[in-house]
């Protein structure tokens, strides 16, 4: 029986909570399979069938202060005093549920999710499964990161496993000499395969943002979206103000929205979804969603749009404001609309597959990591 520990700082608190949504999915499909003991240290939430929750000594209390204050990158970008003393705690708390899962009998595997979560491994003889986000990217930006990194690594077997082929060559180059890097890309809830989109959607003139209020998540929507919605197009913000923006009234805000909201009122009628983030993307999960329900996607050409989108196939990448009020144009056209869109939806099935596919290659990549220690 292996044994896994789950870690990571965003975990949804109900069905109705968007935070962490993918670490609840991740948790519940690598419980399902066979051979696996998994532990969780997360915020306090629901816990997926045959996950146990590991938090001690007020963990609960101290996890669910930091998700209220934005959480660890977000206070680390725009609080630094505030980020730094946040992640010493981190650390500290961490590291105690690191040594109480070093005690135990048998094969043992730390699943950890962001690398600074990997940083109290330092010294325990834990093997590790690393999982690289995009604001993992940012924070190897901060002084001494990268040196405390391969401190860590070396210390032990280690995969970095980055959810988007695009972020392997930055940590080849960083890392490529002390851990694997092997791309695995998240899974996609069977819900959003299973969303029927009837022909009106393709027309509707009903877009649809779903996105942390930020001005970095938000990126180039204020300038190029002015003049192109509020008439025969109508412009749908979903996602919780996490700055202080004075929003156009082209754009509908309805404020913070979760999984069932979107499946049940949203994906099944809006013509398609845009991105304008000009943020440290890794692999935006609600890109692939939208895909999977076979909607068109219109986004920003960052290199995690990239790696999603092939340009003129499944969605569109824009660069400016005319190639965006062209990709618009296209779009308004329900054939090519719905042809985009199942052709994402294809893309999604082929390529990414379902959580419990993901699993599939978590549970491959424990192996090696135990095969190795």
């Amino acid at each position: 029986m292996r044994q896994v520990l789950l870690t990571a700082t965003s975990y949804p608190a109900d069905s109705d909570d968007w935070r962490g949504r993918f670490i609840y999915d991740m948790a519940q499909s690598v419980a399902r399979q066979d051979g696996v003991n998994l532990a969780l240290w997360a915020p306090p939430g629901e816990m997926p069938e045959g996950v146990r929750a590991v938090l001690q000594d007020g963990d609960a209390n101290w996890l669910s202060g930091l998700l209220e204050r934005g959480g660890i990158a977000h206070l680390l970008r725009n609080k630094p005093l505030h980020g730094m003393r946040d992640a010493f705690t981190l650390c500290l708390r961490l590291r105690h549920a690191y040594q109480q899962f070093g005690r135990l009998p048998g094969e043992r595997v730390a699943h950890v999710n962001w690398l600074q979560n990997a940083l109290p491994l330092k010294g325990l003889d834990i093997p590790a499964l690393i999982t690289v986000l995009g604001s993992d990217l940012a924070l190897l930006r901060l002084p001494g990161m990268v040196p405390m990194l391969r401190s860590v690594l070396r210390d032990r077997p280690a995969i970095l496993a980055p959810n988007a082929g695009w972020m392997q060559s930055p940590l080849k180059a960083h890392f490529g000499d002390l851990a694997e890097i092997r791309p695995i890309p998240f899974g996609v809830h069977s819900r959003w395969f299973d969303i029927t989109r009837a022909g009106p959607a393709t027309c509707s003139g009903d877009w649809l943002v779903v996105s942390r209020v930020t001005r970095a998540k938000l990126g180039h929507l204020l300038d190029w979206g002015k003049g192109l919605f509020g008439t025969h197009r109508n412009l749908h913000l979903l996602g919780p103000m996490q700055e202080a923006i004075e929003l156009p009234s082209w754009i509908r805000y309805h404020g913070a929205t979760n999984p069932g909201a979107l499946a049940t009122d949203w994906f099944p009628r809006v013509q398609g979804l845009l991105t304008l983030s000009t943020h440290d993307e890794g692999r935006p999960q609600v890109m692939i969603e939208a895909m999977a329900a076979g909607m068109p996607v219109i986004a920003s050409d960052l290199p995690a749009h990239r790696d999603l989108v092939q340009h003129g196939e499944n969605g569109l990448l824009v660069a400016d404001r005319e190639s965006f009020r062209l990709a618009l144009e296209h779009l308004d056209n329900p054939e090519t609309s719905g042809a985009m869109g199942r052709a994402g939806r294809n893309w999604v099935a082929a390529c990414i597959g379902t959580w419990d596919d993901c699993a599939r290659r978590y549970i491959g990549a424990y192996d090696d990591l135990l095969g190795r220690a």
